[in-house]
């Protein structure tokens, strides 16, 4: 299969996921891609990430290794929708940058088609240790073969954010973080009577899947994509409960309309949102808004499934995610790039990572003061939910694409996103959807 083929299919996915999963922030000035043409003489390399929120944090980190290695590095900001597009140019015979984010969506295509520099011979030769990373995230940056394209940068978990001045507003109490979803859908119905016409309880964008309605489904026990990518549990009865319950939240919360015009955090932020579920990716987002003092954290509700009013670790279901730093193929300096990737990648570097408030490790156990990078915020629900709740991967196969973007389009879930009020249409877009990633996976494995 050729290679612009597939990154049409993913290109298409990305561009509809908008600002969803791990990092992804529209902030950020656009800045042309490609090295430095000092380069080649091994004084320079250069990165490219899309959220600008990381930026300062990043560029701290590498002058530690400029230190050290007297190469100079500069990270340059792409806007989200713009990173893709150059990143595709660069690999179809254009200039990439030395080293990039990798994405999830975007690996297995990229490794394929030995777009990204392999970095196994540096690993082997260097002795880093594999094992030290979160193994679904390795997993997402190794082929098949296993050659390895990419290091894990981080790992990114989803808690619940609420406006403390609405809740007061329509007297209702805080989260906490012993909430189900049916709590959160009472506070939210409440909210939404209780406040100006204008205003609602909850909102979520349902083209936002990580941090929004894949969660239900997981922790009704359903799945989008199970372990071995080989099928789905979307359209059976605890599927079709997690989205019951997304159906039950969308009759209370921002019309679609209104959240496709604006955006869930900007409406969040301009005091017209009780509540919304994000990843930690963007907790700076809220720390420096002007009300911030307003908002806080808890962790994502859990479905009370037994009914026994106790949550159990697999009622509390959060998507996590991570990148990779990966290089180019054809970097003018890949040793340079390879040893750079692992100084980021490194206990030292996610450990700063953290300390800085940039992101979460990609290291397990390392991150714990990023709980305390916020002063004034306690955004310990991101931390919690790991030894409270269970983490499963963000869902995905070989080219996701052929199914993320028709399953959140009329052929999928966009009819009963769209009419929540019909009890029945849910159900029905379930089936739909299941044959839809089920034919994908058939053709995958054809």
């Amino acid at each position: 299969m050729k290679f612009k083929k597939l990154m049409a299919a993913g290109l298409c996915v990305m561009m509809a996921a908008g600002l969803a999963a791990c990092g992804g922030s529209s902030s950020g000035s656009t800045a042309s891609s490609g090295s430095d043409s000092s380069a080649a003489d091994g004084g320079s390399l250069t990165i490219n990430i899309w959220d600008s929120n990381q930026q300062a944090g990043i560029q701290e980190i590498c002058d530690d290794w400029t230190a050290e290695s007297g190469i100079d590095v500069k990270v340059e900001v792409i806007t989200w929708d713009d990173y893709w597009t150059l990143l595709e140019s660069g690999a179809s015979g254009g200039t990439l940058a030395d080293v990039f984010w990798m994405h999830s969506d975007y690996s297995q295509i990229y490794m394929e088609n030995d777009i990204l520099l392999d970095l196994t011979d540096y690993i082997e030769k260097d002795g880093i240790d594999m094992s030290i990373y979160y193994e679904d995230i390795a997993a997402i940056y190794t082929r098949d073969d296993g050659k390895i394209f990419g290091l894990p940068k981080d790992h990114d978990t989803i808690a619940l954010l609420y406006n403390k001045a609405l809740f007061d507003e329509a007297g209702v109490e805080y989260p906490t973080d012993d909430w189900t979803y049916e709590d959160m859908y009472e506070a939210a119905k409440a909210i939404t009577e209780a406040t100006a016409d204008d205003t609602y309880g909850v909102a979520f964008n349902t083209s936002n899947d990580q941090d929004a309605w894949y969660n239900y489904v997981y922790a009704y026990g359903g799945n989008i994509v199970n372990e071995e990518k080989t099928d789905t549990a979307i359209d059976s009865a605890e599927g079709k409960a997690g989205m019951e319950m997304v159906r039950k939240m969308l009759t209370v919360a921002t019309p679609q309309a209104v959240v496709s015009e604006s955006g869930t955090d900007s409406l969040f932020v301009s005091g017209k949102v009780g509540m919304i579920t994000q990843g930690s990716w963007m907790i700076n987002t809220f720390y420096t808004a002007e009300n911030s003092a307003d908002y806080a954290w808890a962790m994502i509700p859990y479905a009370d499934v037994n009914g026994d009013g106790e949550c159990q670790p697999e009622e509390r279901q959060s998507c996590y995610n991570g990148l990779g730093w990966s290089a180019a193929a054809n970097t003018s300096n890949p040793d340079a790039a390879a040893s750079l990737i692992e100084y980021l990648c490194s206990e030292e570097a996610q450990i700063k990572q953290a300390e800085l408030g940039v992101t979460m490790a990609g290291i397990p156990g390392i991150s714990e003061s990023f709980a305390t990078a916020f002063e004034g915020m306690d955004v310990s629900a991101f931390d919690t939910v790991e030894t409270e709740g269970t983490l499963y991967a963000r869902p995905g196969t070989r080219n996701s694409g052929v199914w993320k973007n028709p399953m959140e389009q009329e052929a999928g879930f966009l009819p009963a996103w769209q009419n929540p009020e019909d009890e029945e249409l849910m159900a029905t877009c379930c089936d739909n959807v299941a044959k839809l990633i089920r034919d994908a996976i058939a053709e995958e494995q054809a």
